[in-house]
């Protein structure tokens, strides 16, 4: 699961960081929400964590510009305030959950669970092929297709954009976060990916980047 966490307080965000990537979550986290918004898809996420009492802006007019791009991503709102007012005025811009601090983190661990539980988990993208959006599995009539990590990231980025085309440098990013890599890189994994499916489903778009078909 992909996760990104807004949160001012540096300790309560380092902190929430290492307890879900513990649980084999992919967590950006960033104490700025300006900073995020330079720099993140908001698509590309599975939930958003953001603090609501934050100085440059607060969790609602963030949120307000993160659903401009992913109006179907569940937020939970992360806060001091303790009174309805608060509560009710996040429920009111679309809030999946709310949870005020102190928290164990075990507790947060379990309500990211209940939300991302709702979602459907597997898209068809094949009569025969379909993928599992939150184990980042594929399957081939049933049977699982053995991947590496990347494979899993790349796939799980075009299914999350299914039917647009994703460009190089966003898949880039996404599969190797940090690193950086040539557009050869890209394409030998891409080949190596084909090389295991019975279905070329993966289409390079010229000059563009890579795309996976809707099924009609």
């Amino acid at each position: 699961m992909k996760i990104l966490l807004v949160e001012d307080d540096e300790f309560i965000g380092e902190s929430i960081k290492d307890y879900l990537e513990l649980q084999d979550n992919r967590v950006d986290y960033y104490s700025s929400p300006s900073k995020a918004l330079e720099e993140v898809y908001p698509s590309h996420y599975d939930i958003f964590l953001l603090d609501i009492n934050m100085p440059e802006m607060n969790g609602y007019e963030f949120y307000d510009e993160l659903k401009r791009y992913a109006s179907d991503v569940p937020v939970i709102f992360i806060t001091a305030y303790s009174d309805m007012d608060h509560v009710e005025k996040a429920f009111e811009i679309g809030a999946a959950d709310y949870i005020k601090k102190p928290f164990e983190l075990k507790e947060l661990e379990l309500r990211i669970k209940r939300l991302v539980f709702k979602k459907t988990n597997s898209v068809k993208i094949t009569d025969d092929y379909e993928f599992d959006v939150k184990n980042l599995k594929l399957f081939y009539k049933g049977e699982e297709v053995e991947l590496t990590p990347n494979e899993k990231y790349f796939l799980e980025i075009l299914v999350k954009n299914i039917g647009q085309v994703v460009d190089m440098e966003t898949l880039k990013d996404y599969i190797w976060e940090e690193k950086s890599v040539c557009d050869n890189t890209l394409r030998t994994q891409v080949k190596k990916l084909r090389a295991k499916l019975k279905e070329n489903f993966i289409k390079n778009v010229r000059g563009s980047g890579y795309k996976i078909e809707k099924q009609q």
